[in-house]
């Protein structure tokens, strides 16, 4: 039961039937408001002629925030940036992580309901997506305990983003929870634009999904712009009773004067889903493809929100400042049953923080500052339905970081220095009936990185960086799996110690070439880690698998990016993983008796991914992209049992879009040969493998108008 509860921050979700009105009421409720100024917007752009010098003022000022954190284009750090002219191409209102698995190396996703919307969950060279951290304009988002976010309580995100970058290795250091597998920063919609206009979207497509989207910019106006956006999405399901419906609501305003922007940033999120967060086993997939164990009538309601207000400035020595001070909370409920009782779990999380880097450019050498702050509280809260509490606690949790980035150029070559201090406490505060009194920990890090480029010729670099970073536990792990501690438990876990922090020592090499036809990114690297946090541990009586710390072991591998464009109107691209990786050696008590096992390969750490696409633009108005994905099988657990495999699959997907004038029609096609394989799974503490299935196949419809 306790592994429910602390397995994630928001599941939500209702049947079909209820879905549909909810979907309607969304639609004309969300998008009244944003329409009114939509209109407001065309009304001001007939009455006055934007300035365009200031408007590209106005947005280098306004990206002050994204600078600082992310790699530059010569920066030793394996990367890619994805533009908003990718994401227009591959974007149908899919959750975040299945738009980015195909778009950059060294990423797996998955889903729990057979299509592209609900809860889905990113890896990146085999990490899952606690160990990724994930800003938006340099506001981190990764909830605080489980350093996690959630992208289904967000629907249709990508909608509201000008680009992403997506950082591989201990990468350059950012805001909030360690970046150790790798970092996702998302850029939003620029506000100061030259133009007013807008869109809108409506799509239809399989299993009942339906999505409306209306966005507007005012255009820069007597200094002040603003962009807006609504979407609503809904679907069925593929899975049995999997249905979801979500709606998210974003706004960006600001002032922009001539050094000087004060913008204000909302995002509000609220997804409503029948849960299907356990998969089934082959024999259930045998007897019927969409099973899902789990009962209609566990359901989860979570909303989240994040709100910041800016100040940047443009200083006269060439340099930059941005102070951001932000809010983020969210809150909602899930139901659990174990026949014939019934349980309510609820979970609510705000915390504060404040954020502020400084940029400067001096001839050959270049500087990058920050710091962020932040304090978070969490309630966690058990019902025995219909009313009977089980427990009320809460964690609190602080985390202060800053840092130090210099790149120098002397020559062909470019020298890279970054370093960041960290210190975070977790504080516990018992429910009133616990028996115990409050605890706390903390932990301090410093986080080194160095390297350089060398530019080998026009359009060729080298690079090779080393850096280190550690990571504490999350709640999870220093609870056992339980979510409540008591007097009945505390022994085994209200120390905090039984899981220790893990660390990373990452090396990057490799050469980026960028010519008129060709582009190629090529990158080796070596992860090893000490402490590492696997699934290892002994069963609970609830049946969680605990994590605990193994000794030593690594990730190797070798990862390329290329596009090729010297046929006319055809595009060839794609990008590959090739990786060894291995826990060296550790007692494994996950199946109850402790067995020693060596030189075993992470769960779920594929050895070989590869995505690749054409790309055929056969008349102006028509653009066409078909897109395959391999990806060799990997172990359900750390043990590389041969009957504990997830197998190798290929699938193939394609997209139409015809555009005329101002209107647009895109066909997506999904997984159309009906691949019948997994896209991830799971082992139970009794040894049960069970399966989470693809995408099935699907076809999806989008209409767009702009003005």
């Amino acid at each position: 039961m306790s592994r429910r509860i602390s397995a994630r921050l928001g599941r939500a979700e209702r049947p079909e039937t209820r879905v549909s009105r909810l979907f309607a009421r969304t639609v004309v409720s969300a998008i009244a408001p944003f329409g009114v100024l939509a209109l407001a917007a065309t009304s001001v752009s007939a009455q006055a002629t934007p300035d365009s010098a200031k408007a590209d003022s106005a947005r280098r000022i306004e990206g002050v925030s994204v600078q600082a954190i992310r790699a530059g284009s010569n920066a030793p750090i394996a990367q890619k940036t994805i533009e908003r002219a990718v994401i227009t191409q591959r974007q149908f209102g899919q959750d975040v992580p299945m738009l980015l698995m195909n778009a950059a190396p060294s990423l797996i996703a998955h889903t729990e309901t057979g299509t592209p919307w609900g809860y889905s969950y990113l890896r990146l060279r085999g990490l899952d997506q606690t160990r990724i951290n994930i800003t938006i304009d340099g506001v981190p988002l990764n909830d605080m305990e489980d350093q996690v976010l959630y992208f289904a309580n967000f629907a249709d995100l990508m909608s509201n983003v000008q680009s992403v970058q997506v950082q591989r290795g201990v990468g350059t250091s950012t805001a909030g929870t360690a970046s150790y597998a790798g970092s996702i920063n998302f850029e939003t919609m620029p506000v100061a634009r030259q133009d007013a206009g807008g869109d809108a979207q409506v799509q239809v497509g399989s299993f009942g999904a339906q999505r409306v989207s209306a966005g507007f910019n005012t255009g820069l106006q007597n200094g002040f712009a603003a962009y807006g956006r609504v979407s609503a999405l809904r679907t069925n399901g593929y899975r049995d009773h999997s249905g979801v419906a979500g709606r998210t609501g974003f706004l960006g305003a600001g002032w922009f004067g001539a050094r000087d922007i004060v913008k204000l940033t909302a995002l509000v999120g609220q997804l409503y889903d029948t849960l299907s967060y356990t998969g089934a086993t082959r024999e259930q997939l045998a007897q019927n493809w969409r099973f899902n164990p789990l009962a209609p009538n566990e359901r989860d309601k979570f909303g989240q929100q994040m709100v910041s207000l800016a100040w940047a400035r443009s200083l006269a020595n060439g340099g930059s400042l941005n102070t951001t001070v932000y809010r983020n909370s969210a809150s909602g409920n899930y139901d659990y049953f174990e026949l014939p009782d019934r349980y309510r779990f609820n979970l609510a999380h705000t915390w504060y923080g404040l954020t502020s880097v400084y940029n400067v450019e001096r001839g050959a050498l270049a500087i990058n500052t920050g710091v962020n702050a932040n304090t978070y509280q969490r309630a966690h809260r058990g019902y025995f339905q219909p009313s009977t509490e089980l427990y009320d606690n809460t964690g609190h949790k602080q985390d202060a970081s800053g840092f130090v980035r210099l790149s120098y150029t002397a020559g062909k070559a470019t020298w890279f220095g970054d370093v960041q201090g960290r210190w975070t406490q977790f504080r516990y505060e018992p429910s009133d009936n616990a028996g115990i009194d409050g605890r706390s920990i903390d932990w301090t890090f410093l986080n080194p990185k160095a390297g350089v480029t060398y530019a080998m010729g026009k359009g060729v670099s080298a690079f090779t960086s080393y850096g280190m970073t550690s990571r504490e536990p999350a709640r999870n792990d220093l609870f056992g799996g339980e979510d409540d501690l008591n007097a009945g438990n505390v022994d085994a876990f209200g120390d905090f110690t039984r899981v220790k922090p893990e660390q990373l020592r990452d090396f990057e090499a490799g050469v980026n070439i960028t010519k008129r036809t060709f582009d190629l990114s090529a990158n080796v690297y070596s992860m090893d880690f000490r402490n590492d946090i696997a699934r290892i541990g002994a069963p609970t009586a609830s049946g969680s698998i605990l994590r605990r710390n193994v000794g030593s072991s690594y990730r190797r591998g070798l990862e390329l990016d290329w596009a090729y464009r010297g046929i006319e109107r055809v595009v060839l691209a794609g990008n590959a993983n090739w990786s060894t990786n291995r826990i060296k050696q550790f007692t494994d008590s996950s199946r109850g008796t402790p067995v020693v096992r060596r030189n075993v390969e992470p769960l779920l750490t594929p050895r070989f991914t590869s995505a690749h696409r054409v790309e055929v633009t056969p008349v102006q108005k028509l653009w066409v992209s078909v897109e395959g994905r391999y990806q060799s099988r990997a172990f359900l657990d750390n043990t590389s049992s041969p009957d504990r495999v997830l197998p190798d699959y290929y699938t193939l997907d394609a997209t139409a879009r015809l555009s005329l004038g101002r209107t647009s029609f895109t066909l997506r096609g999904q997984n159309l040969g009906d691949t019948r394989k997994f896209g991830s799974g799971a082992v139970s503490s009794s040894g049960r493998v069970r399966y989470f299935i693809l995408p099935a196949r699907a076809v999806f419809l989008t209409a767009s108008y702009e003005w």
